[in-house]
């Protein structure tokens, strides 16, 4: 297949372009490098530079035709959502309703989503079905959930092929691709930075020691990213026209801050200094994935559940890089 792929030059959408190219499709990335880098990119892949403005002529131009779209450009910072909402409302829902019209008026029939776990907020329960009350404490889960609801309107009123992945904590790497968030906000690039002296303060910043857990720090559903990336060629394969579905991507296990802070001392041999900070809001305590319905709908279950294997490889990456 002919595939557009947003966002494609940032983490996530790096590898998914991967292994776009691996299982022989043909791969456009569209992006305009704010967050992302231009040698994210896989060899094998057309960049585009530029917004979802530039959608409509990509797919109609001479790149196409296009058989269909995995979307995964956005902002996915929670703390800068709070403060900046405009930007998260015009980033991920505004430029997502330009893209779909792009679709739409070049008679594109399918369009995988990159959603969160964001979309659920405080759970009443888990490990979280897909059936769970959405209830975002936050501008960039809102922001997401408004594309997830747009997507499942387009689907039903144009015959749009769609699906929502929900994605819970991404980690690890894949070859030359892996994080490289400026800043860096995600646990594990920050606590293998505290471990090794580097990053700034030195110290990885426990955010709440209270919570009602067996250790009292949070507990996070982690998944690869290669995992992520084979969630995304399932869902193109198993999107159905007129029809929208969400599926979450998760292990189904979760693992505490402290126990992702042991196995990094595991992986690196390096102990990882810590200070405690206080709790931020509207962080819950357990997120934790059902992956029932997307085993059962689209035969999808992780291949790298080892907490350690995901550390493993985003420190293969990071000191290929350093």
């Amino acid at each position: 297949m002919k595939i557009l792929v947003t966002g494609g030059a940032g983490f996530i959408g790096s590898v998914v372009t991967r292994r776009l190219l691996e299982e022989g499709h043909r791969v456009v990335v569209l992006d305009d490098l704010s967050t992302g880098f231009a040698d994210a990119v896989p060899r094998g892949a057309e960049l585009v530079r530029g917004t979802m403005a530039r959608a409509l002529d990509v797919l109609t131009g001479d790149l196409g035709p296009f058989d269909a779209v995995l979307h995964l450009a956005a902002r996915a910072l929670i703390d800068d959502s709070v403060r900046h909402p405009e930007r998260f409302w015009r980033n991920n829902t505004v430029e997502s309703l330009t893209l779909l019209d792009a679709v739409l008026s070049a008679g594109v029939g399918r369009l995988v989503f990159s959603s969160t776990a964001a979309v659920y907020g405080q759970p009443e329960r888990v490990p979280i079905e897909e059936s769970a009350p959405t209830v975002p404490t936050n501008p960039y889960g809102a922001s997401k959930l408004a594309v997830d609801l747009a997507l499942e309107a387009y689907a039903r009123a144009h015959g749009l092929a769609s699906v929502s992945l929900r994605y819970f904590n991404v980690a690890g790497a894949l070859g030359e691709s892996g994080e490289r968030h400026e800043p860096e906000t995600h646990i594990i690039p920050l606590a293998l930075d505290a471990a090794l002296g580097e990053g700034a303060g030195r110290e990885f910043a426990v955010f709440g020691d209270d919570y009602p857990t067996p250790d009292g720090t949070c507990v996070r559903d982690f998944i690869h990213v290669a995992d992520i990336a084979d969630a995304h060629l399932a869902a193109l394969a198993g999107a159905v026209p007129g029809e929208h579905r969400n599926y979450n991507l998760g292990n189904g296990r979760g693992f505490s801050v402290r126990e992702v802070l042991d196995a990094v001392a595991r992986v690196t041999g390096r102990r990882v200094p810590t200070r405690s900070a206080a709790r931020r809001p509207g962080d819950p305590a357990v997120l934790v994935a059902s992956g029932e319905r997307v085993r059962r709908e689209l035969g999808w279950k992780p291949a790298r559940p080892g907490l350690e294997e995901m550390i493993e490889d985003a420190s293969r990456f990071r000191r290929a890089r350093s």
